[in-house]
């Protein structure tokens, strides 16, 4: 029996773009976001051993103690995505989507999408407002807060498209690979 090579290809190329989006997002998680003093951000770190932030940092390996651009992580689409799918169960708009097939699905996917950018947006707000609060701004003020924020937002966003690229040329969920890969690191 020969094996199929195409399929062979196919499988290669699906595990080689798997692990170079795996170093892209652990290359990202290296990208301050700009204006933080990594010493003052180490320090304020120390002091936060033990608590949920240390938690939410081993999901983001690593990325929110450094305080790259992908602080936020997944977890605002994580958090988009189980609101959509509330809301399409007890929305009759959305459960017609649902029925719909795959141009409801599409359309689904969509609404996720823009909950992530609206709960990134308040959570990247509302870090950079603590951020600033803390110390660990070099120039505090309206510039840095628009800066960190637009950083994280865009970060976050990034990753989001990552997951799906992954999900679509991959191997496995590309969302569920993020965040396995965070932990692991």
């Amino acid at each position: 029996m020969v094996p199929d090579l195409s399929k062979i290809s196919e499988v290669r190329g699906r595990v080689l773009f798997l692990l170079g989006a795996i170093l892209v997002y652990r290359i990202g998680s290296f990208i301050p976001v700009p204006g933080i003093d990594p010493a003052q951000m180490a320090a304020l770190f120390d002091q936060q051993r033990g608590t949920i932030l240390d938690m939410f940092n081993m999901f983001s390996g690593g990325a929110l103690e450094r305080l790259s651009v992908f602080a936020l992580g997944v977890m605002p689409y994580i958090s988009a995505s189980i609101i959509v799918q509330l809301l399409s169960a007890t929305l009759p708009s959305l459960k017609e989507l649902k029925k719909e097939g795959e141009s409801g699905r599409r359309q689904i996917t969509k609404y996720t999408r823009y909950g992530t950018l609206v709960l990134a947006t308040f959570q990247s707000v509302g870090a950079s407002y603590a951020l600033q609060g803390s110390g660990v701004a070099f120039a505090p003020g309206i510039g840095f807060l628009f800066v960190a924020s637009v950083s994280l937002v865009a970060g976050t966003m990034f990753l989001m498209w990552l997951g799906e690229q992954i999900t679509e040329r991959g191997i496995g969920n590309g969302i569920s690979i993020l965040i396995f890969a965070g932990i692991v690191a």
